[in-house]
């Protein structure tokens, strides 16, 4: 087992459970868009992947309804959704015992930069992170390898061995895979140990307990 030093981590599904506010943002969303749903379990498919490829996976919308829809999603996200969210339950002692042995830690989310910043400041951990890279608010930089190499990029000096990226969904592991660093996928968020698997995670854990025996 490598010995990391620069872990790098998905926000929501993997620091913490966002369910409520991105769904009940994402049906906001498609209200105004003329559609109504009720059934938020539904929309638990948009927590992890960037939001224009979701709206169009599972909408059918075409560029423009994307980014009308997302514009929608975040009146509410940005007054309310985003603090409909917590932390899950170990995530505080982990990174305080991570940052305790010198680890270098990252944030790496599709959400845009602003908002991840938003959210680490509302549950006061963003002092744990030497880095936090999302997406821009144009949409640009949605994609997890991007974001994934920006952060990369900020410890030049340091080889690809010594990362590794935790998420859980696909597009963590696809992300990493591409820059070419190792990846563990959790179980406890949003994605199936089947998806993790198939998009071929170096580890793939069901606990934060499990998690801190790989990296810590």
């Amino acid at each position: 087992m490598r010995k990391y030093e620069i872990i790098l981590f998905d926000l929501d599904g993997t620091l913490s459970d966002p369910k409520i506010g991105i769904t009940t943002s994402i049906q906001y969303g498609l209200e105004k868009m003329g559609i109504l749903e009720k059934d938020l379990e539904k929309l638990e498919c948009f927590i992890g992947p960037p939001l224009q490829i979701s709206f169009a996976d599972h909408y059918g919308f075409n560029e423009n309804q994307c980014h009308q829809a997302i514009a929608f999603y975040r009146e509410r996200f940005i007054e309310t959704g985003m603090y409909e969210n917590e932390l899950y339950k170990g995530i505080i002692p982990l990174l305080e015992k991570l940052k305790a042995t010198g680890k270098k830690l990252a944030v790496a989310t599709s959400k845009p930069t602003v908002f991840a910043i938003e959210i680490l400041k509302y549950f006061q951990i963003e002092d744990y992170f030497d880095v936090v890279a999302g997406s821009e608010l144009d949409g640009t930089r949605s994609a997890k390898a991007e974001i994934i190499q920006y952060v990369l990029d900020e410890f030049q000096d340091n080889t690809k061995d010594s990362f590794v990226m935790i998420g859980d969904r696909k597009h963590d592991m696809i992300g990493a895979n591409l820059t070419g660093i190792d990846s563990i996928g959790v179980t406890y968020g949003f994605g199936s140990s089947e998806e993790l698997e198939h998009a071929s995670a170096t580890y793939i854990v069901d606990s934060i307990e499990e998690l801190e025996k790989i990296i810590a």
